[in-house]
């Protein structure tokens, strides 16, 4: 007689593309029963997933990035002020280069806007300095050297970055400031800004735009599944208590780990300019990016309804990210007690990149495009982490959906980003030692 002794899933992984079998196999006497169980994506790992959109097509990151770009023109202000005071700090020392890092850099043109940005900072400062010395009979001081480090997780696109570096060059070169440009160096630096990327007292100022809302990973009880935040990818109306608290946690012990790991790589008075997603609502439930991100959700639930997605799949993803208050970020940085505030706002930023009407107009004259154009710019940064998660065929899909709640969403209220701009000095003076290998190579010029 046949008996049915156990049932089980078959999963078949080749070339990348996962198959999962069903249907009952004999094995002599003996019958297995192969169910359509969903295959188990390997865990999220934030330092080899999460990226954004590589190369410069349609989808990329680099064809979608307007929105941060924005961001970067709306605090040049702040970041010049902080290339001046770097260029006083490093102007102290013997000899050596003035050291800048651009903190999760990613790949097409905004990353070489802040090379450009700080390129033209330093030269205002060479001209200034240049014309209190003319006249005079003291010769002026040789052209400060900047080297720049590019930093982003390994799956970042950085050979993008260092084929437009050719076009950079003659595009600065062109300019009217081109003769004035300082000699400046351009290398990449792969990993964690929630580790140590640089030996101490090394750094004269540190950039970061739009990154330090992701996490350095998922709060673990969500990732282990001990507690559960059903049918959303982050925070939203209906999420636990318990699961913000996780959230918020994790925020704490990443930025005061982040504050305390830049203060030992900068030097003395060495600065930071820092922006990132925030939130201007204290009502963590009801944070502006919670929407961004919610609307997503929905849209995946709409997948899970169609059967293209399993339930479990969608409630087992969960974003390393947490969009901050003003408050919260004050309070950390007055706990690490290593950094003084020289500037701290809050500035909105329309959902829809390509919308450039004043920030406080509250219209939304097509939102139909606005949701096609909040879709892009998302995708470009969240597709990776999706793909990796759930595969890659529901995207185009997906992000039509996305849209279309977007649209519906624009046409009841106008949403914006909130937008946190923080300038940093670092507080106490490091002590350098002769042996300080860093320290030694900036002030005996060999830092080239």
């Amino acid at each position: 007689m046949e008996k049915l002794l156990y049932s089980c899933s078959a999963t078949i992984t080749c070339h990348g593309e996962t198959t999962n079998l069903s249907g009952r196999a004999k094995v002599g006497n003996i019958i297995v029963q192969l169910s359509t169980w969903p295959a188990i994506s390997a865990a999220m790992k934030v330092e080899r997933d999460l990226h954004m959109s590589r190369g410069d097509g349609e989808t990329s990151y680099a064809s979608n990035s307007r929105l941060q770009e924005k961001s970067i023109l709306k605090t040049r202000p702040v970041l010049h002020e902080a290339v001046a005071a770097s260029y006083e700090t490093s102007s102290l020392s013997s000899g050596g280069a003035m050291v800048v890092a651009d903190l999760g850099c990613s790949s097409g043109p905004n990353t070489l806007l802040v090379v450009s940005e700080v390129l033209g900072a330093v030269a205002d400062r060479r001209e200034a300095e240049l014309a209190t010395l003319m006249g005079g009979q003291q010769p002026p001081p040789p052209a400060k050297h900047v080297q720049f480090f590019l930093n982003d997780l390994p799956g970042n696109d950085f050979n993008l970055v260092f084929q437009s570096l050719e076009l950079f060059k003659k595009l600065a070169a062109a300019k009217d400031k081109g003769d004035s440009l300082p000699p400046y160096y351009v290398a990449g630096l792969p990993g964690s800004f929630y580790t140590r990327l640089f030996p101490d007292h090394c750094v004269h100022l540190f950039h970061s735009s739009y990154c330090l809302m992701w996490r350095s990973k998922v709060p673990e009880e969500l990732a282990r599944g001990t507690v559960v935040n059903e049918g959303n990818m982050y925070i939203w109306e209906a999420t636990p208590p318990s699961v913000v608290k996780l959230y918020r946690k994790q925020f704490q012990e990443d930025f005061s780990l982040f504050l305390k790991l830049r203060h030992n790589e900068l030097v003395a008075n060495g600065q930071m300019v820092l922006a990132f997603l925030g939130r201007k609502n204290k009502d963590v439930l009801h944070g502006e990016v919670s929407y961004m991100w919610g609307l997503l959700s929905q849209a995946l639930q709409s997948l899970v309804k169609e059967g293209r997605v399993e339930k479990e799949k969608l409630d087992s993803f969960n974003l390393p990210f947490y969009a901050p208050s003003v408050d919260e970020v004050r309070d950390v940085i007055k706990q690490s007690e290593v950094f003084d505030i020289n500037h701290i706002q809050l500035f909105e930023s329309n959902w829809d990149p390509h919308d450039d009407l004043d920030d406080s107009d509250d219209l939304v004259l097509d939102s139909v495009q606005s949701g096609v154009n909040v879709a892009q710019s998302i995708r470009a940064v969240i597709e990776p982490l999706i793909a990796h998660h759930f595969g890659e065929n529901i995207l185009d899909d997906l992000f039509k959906i996305y849209a279309r709640n977007v649209a519906a969403h624009l046409q009841k209220v106008k949403t914006k980003y909130p937008v946190i701009v923080l300038s940093l000095k670092a507080r106490r003076v490091p002590k350098y030692h002769a042996n300080d290998s860093c320290y030694s190579l900036l002030t005996h010029g060999q830092f080239m």
